[in-house]
């Protein structure tokens, strides 16, 4: 016998992502903690940039190329080990009350939230500011990563 009760809880979380309330001022709380979330990625690289520069002069400037990589890799961790744990958002989001919600009900993992950190970052880079446009014509108040990865950004509170 089929026992469906995963398939009814995972309908249940996803048609409950259709309540307007949901997303009442998503747009402006997500510009909010995008700025709060690049503070924070800056203020973990400046530890992480001393130590590059320490491991440059003791090998006498070979490490000094990890400069080129910090700031991405460091963002992909932030990015996974907040939106991908367990109150799927990062420190921004929690601040502006949003959290990640997958539209098939299941809970955002690590390996999706890097994805959704490096499309995010590869739409803003390539269609500043269009990719911003998209959330007007929406239902779900999505972005142009959103609609691909079957996501949304909803209030928490």
């Amino acid at each position: 016998m089929y026992d469906d009760t995963m398939t009814r809880t995972a309908e249940a979380r996803a048609t409950d992502l259709d309540a307007p309330r949901l997303y009442d001022g998503v747009r402006t709380r997500r510009m909010m903690s995008f700025v709060v979330d690049y503070a924070l990625v800056l203020l973990l690289s400046v530890p992480a940039a001393i130590l590059v520069f320490i491991l440059g002069i003791v090998s006498f400037g070979l490490a000094w190329g990890l400069y080129a990589i910090l700031l991405p890799v460091i963002a992909i961790v932030y990015i996974a080990f907040t939106m991908g744990g367990a109150k799927q958002a990062t420190p921004g989001m929690r601040v502006a009350g949003l959290r990640v919600a997958r539209l098939d009900g299941a809970g955002v993992d690590p390996t999706l939230a890097v994805l959704h950190g490096v499309l995010f970052w590869a739409s803003v880079s390539v269609l500043t500011p269009f990719v911003l446009l998209v959330a007007l014509f929406t239902r779900r108040k999505q972005l142009l990563h959103d609609l691909l990865l079957g996501t949304a950004v909803v209030r928490d509170r």
